[in-house]
């Protein structure tokens, strides 16, 4: 059962960690203009001529896209950092990034120095990569396995929670004007002030104490705390059969994951998963929102009132995920939401074409873009990084974060760098290259993907086995 320890360790990391990487996607979409006005003064003063209009778009999209590219930076430091400092010190630690940026970029206009800002989106990129990897692990291996999928859904709960967060702090009425965009943007440091000053407080992973710190004492100590009861020899016993298993195999490295034929199907599947979720194009579905709605003919004013209820939508959708994904199991909402996201870009596709000449037809792209969220917010976003935690033992499990977070903050690079030259380049039809990566994903998924719900990490290790046509070492009992 969930109990109040469980609750709160949940809540503190999820709001901390990931809430942060939400807002740090969307906070500056709204202030775009103000912020623009000011790298141009900026510009202005230190030199005496104003800044060329491709200067400026080079600044803003360096200001956009350093903050997937520090993500991909931060995944690369998964690894070392949560087998050093554990996963509750590797998270403690990860704050001080955010703290640093905030206070940078809260200042920055004080500062007169735009460099500042893009510096510090590469900071908060950073943060978020190591958060979005290192959030998902922790709640995997504290979650008993019948809470596990619903635990694991939290983090992409509050990563919508940071969006909509931003999207009404952005509003012009409060912070998206030009006097509040460097609040805006600071306030980034407060979850981290919380967390730094509560985490602390709660046990760290029982698997990492147990299993790579060789503590019992500890582990058992944390899982009593975590299950509020005394008895909780069985989880211990699990996790002594996982550590006797791999015991043979040693801790993986990146390098060893890629060669171990034992891992080869759980890592295509988070791959091809994490590629597949930013693939699918949910940016540049986000990013187009904006002008699908203005084409409908929604007022240019009440746009960001529009934008703030789909960033709603998405909230409520994947909070309806964290209830259903225990009783409907993983494999379902992703074949579900890839299957309302094909359907979505390739109706969406028709309509922008046709919305020239059928009037109802911009209403219809409406549609198709609230349909695109809510497909995504049941499955492909929030469910690849809980299967990571499932398909992975405790040994491989930091290095399958690691490559996931890697495919997932290069996959989200690339769709941000290439969504702007595609849409010039083929304009609605773009979409249809979306549709086509979300069909391959789903088939890829109902072929090969099992489903992992009420399963402990062994015997899903016992289903890759079979598929992988690799024996398992059984601790001889």
């Amino acid at each position: 059962k969930m109990t109040l320890p469980l609750a709160l360790v949940a809540l503190i990391s999820a709001f901390g960690s990931s809430f942060q990487y939400g807002y740090n996607v969307s906070v500056i979409n709204s202030p775009a203009p103000y912020m623009q006005d000011f790298y141009n003064r900026t510009y202005l003063d230190r030199t005496g001529v104003p800044m060329d209009s491709g200067f400026q778009t080079l600044l803003w999209s360096l200001t956009v896209s350093m903050f997937p590219l520090g993500g991909l930076f931060g995944s690369l430091m998964v690894w070392p950092m949560v087998n050093n400092c554990g996963r509750k010190g590797a998270l403690l630690i990860n704050n001080l990034f955010s703290i640093a940026a905030a206070i940078l970029m809260g200042t920055s206009e004080l500062a007169k120095t735009f460099e500042v800002i893009i510096l510090s989106r590469v900071v908060m990129g950073i943060f978020a990569g190591l958060a979005s990897n290192v959030v998902p692990m922790f709640l995997g291996e504290m979650s008993p396995k019948n809470l596990r999928g619903a635990i694991g859904v939290v983090p992409q709960l509050f990563i919508t929670i940071g969006i909509l967060s931003a999207q009404i702090l952005g509003l012009n009425s409060i912070l998206g004007n030009a006097k509040g965009w460097p609040v805006l943007l600071g306030l980034t440091g407060i979850p981290s002030l919380i967390q730094l000053l509560t985490l602390p407080f709660f046990p760290e992973s029982p698997r990492y104490l147990l299993i790579q710190k060789g503590n019992e004492e500890q582990a058992r100590r944390a899982l009593q705390r975590l299950r509020g009861r005394e008895d909780v020899d069985d989880e211990i016993q699990e996790m002594y059969q996982e550590d006797q298993s791999e015991k043979e195999e040693g801790q993986f490295s990146v390098l060893s994951l890629f060669t171990f034929k034992g891992l080869r199907w759980q890592l295509i599947s988070i791959i091809i998963m994490m590629a597949g979720q930013q693939l699918s194009g949910v940016n540049g579905v986000f990013y187009y929102a904006d002008r699908i709605f203005e084409s409908a003919g929604v007022q240019s004013s009440s746009i960001q009132y529009v934008t703030v209820s789909i960033g709603a939508i998405n909230v409520v959708m994947t909070l309806l995920a964290v209830f259903i994904v225990e009783s409907l199991g993983r494999r379902i909402l992703l074949l579900a939401g890839f299957v309302m996201c094909s359907a979505s870009c390739a109706i969406l596709t028709l309509a922008l074409n046709l919305q020239t000449t059928v009037s109802w037809m911009s209403y219809l792209s409406i549609v198709c873009v609230i349909a695109y969220i809510i497909g995504h917010a049941i499955g492909p976003s929030p469910i690849p990084a809980v299967m990571i935690t499932e398909m992975f033992l405790q040994s491989s499990r930091p290095a399958a974060f690691m490559v996931g977070g890697s495919v997932h903050w290069l996959s989200n690079f690339t769709v941000g760098l290439v969504f702007l030259y595609m849409e010039a380049g083929l304009g609605p039809y773009s979409f249809l290259i979306f549709c086509a990566i979300c069909v391959a994903t789903m088939l890829y998924i109902f072929f090969i993907v099992p489903e992992t719900k009420n399963k402990t990490f062994m015997e899903i290790n016992r289903i890759f086995a079979k598929r992988n046509k690799v024996d398992i070492q059984e601790s001889k009992e």
